[in-house]
């Protein structure tokens, strides 16, 4: 009796180890395939100053490669354009009596509908009824309104102002569903770390989307490893601007000041940087206006010269802008053989603009990465 005992805990042991066995070959089959997924995996980074056209990337990237935006995204987005018609209208009629000189409204009668804006949009949650469109609507057309946003370097204003405060009345109606192009023009601020994953060609791609604001950057260390690359994003359309969180800083040079740190970080040495010189649409149209002269601001523009040449009936001196802040960031981007610089000039509001872009960028990508793993 004892002896078939015995014999049975042998083959119940013997099983036991065979189970266990099994078992452990698939979890070493499956570490063993993530870490060739993790390999195969391009991590792209994107750094950049706030509100230079990070967010907006990757909404790209969720348009060109992912499923785009469904309706029920779509429906979430509303709640966030009407806020940003609120910040917009709200912030320039508050501006009106802040700046120097300051601008009164061109229709006196209009006060009451400033004054409505003023006290009933300024509260936290407001329920966007037909009368605060209404005002928004009337008090947008009111010359000294529009002669405030004029000014609108004098203050902060989000850059999608205008573009939604001309849509109002289509953005008030009851049934209204945002476009593409309203999802990609609408700003949230960015607040800690978030990752989008999508494929192209079967190539899988990361990218991480980190906060650009001052009180941001501490956390984009957590980023750092394993990067394959940099997409650094410059609003070149904001020579004239200062930073929302320090009045004294002008927000391109905080930017040029911000790629000198990357650059020369000794955790990113060997990371190479894809450049986006992003707004180029802004930068066109502030050009245009001829309000606000770059040379104010970056005073060695007023001696600079390019041989580039105007491409599509392009402007000669939005040329000679847009490849005078190119160079100012390749004068930082001094490569030592282990990392270099891609300049790309983008519009990030444009999907077939970005599509062009990224397309070029992927060869670039696709070197780095096997660099990465010493297989180049």
């Amino acid at each position: 009796m004892l002896m078939v005992m015995g014999c049975f805990d042998t083959n119940a042991g013997d099983e036991e180890y065979k189970v266990k066995k099994e078992a452990n070959k698939k979890i070493e089959k499956q570490l063993q395939k993530d870490r060739e997924t993790y390999r195969a995996t391009h991590r792209l980074l994107l750094l950049g100053a706030g509100e230079s056209g990070k967010s907006t990337i990757v909404k790209q990237m969720k348009i060109l490669h992912i499923d785009g935006f469904g309706s029920e995204e779509r429906k979430q987005k509303v709640l966030d354009i009407k806020r940003n018609i609120r910040d917009a209208i709200l912030t320039i009629t508050g501006a009106m009596t802040t700046i120097n000189p300051p601008i009164p409204l061109a229709d006196p009668g209009n006060q009451c509908r400033l004054d409505y804006i003023q006290e009933y949009a300024s509260q936290l949650d407001i329920e966007y009824p037909q009368e605060f469109y209404e005002h928004a609507e009337v008090l947008w057309k009111d010359a000294g309104v529009q002669a405030c946003f004029d000014r609108s370097n004098e203050y902060q204003l989000i850059d999608c102002a205008k573009y939604f405060l001309d849509q109002v009345g289509i953005i008030k109606q009851p049934g209204y569903v945002p476009s593409e192009q309203d999802i990609l023009r609408c700003r949230v601020l960015t607040s800690g770390i978030f990752e989008t994953k999508f494929s192209i060609d079967r190539v899988n791609f990361h990218m991480f989307d980190v906060g650009g604001q001052r009180d941001e950057r501490r956390k984009w260390i957590q980023c750092f490893n394993d990067v394959t690359a940099i997409i650094f994003v410059s609003a070149c359309s904001s020579y004239n601007l200062v930073l929302r969180e320090d009045s004294n800083q002008n927000r391109l040079k905080e930017s040029l000041e911000l790629f000198g740190t990357i650059w020369s970080n000794r955790w990113l040495r060997t990371i190479s940087i894809i450049l986006f010189l992003n707004k180029q649409d802004l930068l066109a149209e502030k050009l245009r206006a001829k309000k606000s002269k770059i040379e104010d601001y970056f005073p060695e523009f007023e001696t600079y010269t390019t041989d580039a040449h105007p491409d599509n009936g392009e402007d000669p001196e939005f040329v000679r802008a847009k490849y005078f802040f190119r160079d100012q960031f390749l004068k930082i981007a001094v490569s030592d053989g282990r990392h270099y610089c891609y300049p790309h000039f983008t519009c990030a509001v444009d999907t077939e603009n970005i599509r062009r872009v990224f397309n070029d960028c992927r060869d670039i990508i696709q070197r780095m990465h096997l660099r990465q793993y010493e297989l180049l």
